[in-house]
């Protein structure tokens, strides 16, 4: 997938769903948590140096996994590349509760599957499809069959972006 910088910068100044001040430690052995302003902005995560505007990176939210760590800790890893972890420290185990619920929730892959659910349980009710009235009922994207077995559909690798 390509970025382009100037449209990912834009973005990163968007209003974000979920932002605060976290200890944040990258994947590379030794090192350690610094406090990040991180912010959940559609599916990126981005994280600032908490006196900068720019972001320092961020992290494209497809085929990931969020895992609670400690009681006040998560990490996200991603399916190509499980061993990579970035950790996250939380305020309270609240605040981690309420981060890992939006990181799920943010990928393209849980909003895909969420409309086809719907738009299977509508058509089950009405008889009717409700995406047909918008011309895009036959598209691929909005298939049951396009997903694989496990629900999961394998079209975006996820690309840790920095902005430096």
């Amino acid at each position: 997938m390509r970025y382009n910088e100037k449209e990912l910068r834009a973005l990163s100044r968007q209003p974000a769903e979920l932002a605060a001040e976290l200890g944040m430690r990258g994947p590379k052995k030794g090192s350690v948590a610094k406090r990040r302003l991180v912010k959940l902005v559609v599916n990126f995560l981005f994280y600032f140096r908490t006196d900068e505007a720019e972001p320092v990176g961020a992290l494209l939210l497809e085929r990931c996994r969020v895992v609670q760590e400690e009681p006040n800790a998560f990490s996200i890893s991603f399916v190509e590349d499980p061993e990579r972890k970035y950790h996250f420290e939380c305020c309270s185990r609240e605040q981690r509760e309420q981060w890992t619920e939006a990181l799920r929730q943010a990928s393209y892959e849980y909003m895909r599957r969420s409309l086809v659910f719907y738009r299977n349980e509508i058509q089950k009710m009405t008889g009717k499809d409700p995406l047909e009235q918008f011309g895009i009922s036959e598209e691929t994207r909005f298939q049951l069959s396009s997903l694989s077995k496990d629900g999961r559909s394998v079209c975006v690798s996820p690309r840790l972006v920095d902005l430096d």
